[in-house]
């Protein structure tokens, strides 16, 4: 069985959701707003997986290190480690969003082209969407071609400030 350790984490976008597994990585972050498609997303990705959340304080520092994240030190959430589930097409464009740098964004066709698949902005934005690690797994960095903050989970307001929180900026 699966057991994911779970905690919250106040910032100044609201209460954000962290979810591990034993060995600390990160599985799923989401904000509490939110919840219900955080179960959703757990449900879909642990579908053929038993297993259980259960409340842990601050697992693997993961808290901490968000904290940090938000305090300033963007740079932190480069090297935090991640776990999914995910289509094998999800994971290489979660993959991909890792190495969006902080404070650069790139639009969803921009993105296909580099995963050698000119032509699925549309199937990209939807395994952006499915992302159940968001921040970390930046999805916030990926925008419409025409410079627009299209969707994002946590509401575009979010979206917004995570980006100029990182540096970029907004025109």
């Amino acid at each position: 069985m699966l057991i994911l350790l779970e905690d919250t984490l106040p910032t100044p976008l609201g209460m954000l959701r962290i979810i591990t597994d034993e060995q600390y990585r990160l599985r799923a972050i989401d904000w509490e707003d939110h919840d219900a498609r955080l179960d959703k997303l757990l449900s879909q990705h642990y579908a053929r997986t038993e297993f259980r959340r259960t409340a842990s304080n601050n697992p693997g520092g993961m808290c901490h290190k968000l904290a940090d994240y938000f305090a300033g030190n963007t740079a932190i959430i480069n090297d935090l480690p991640t776990a999914t589930e995910g289509t094998p097409f999800q994971r290489e464009v979660w993959a991909a969003l890792r190495t969006i740098p902080c404070g650069q964004v790139m639009h969803y066709g921009e993105l296909a082209t580099r995963l050698g698949r000119p032509g699925a902005a549309r199937a990209v934005g939807a395994a952006n969407g499915a992302n159940p690690i968001s921040i970390v797994v930046p999805c916030h960095r990926v925008i419409g071609s025409s410079g627009t903050l299209t969707g994002y989970a946590g509401g575009v307001q979010r979206k917004e400030w995570l980006l100029r929180h990182e540096g970029f900026l907004l025109l």
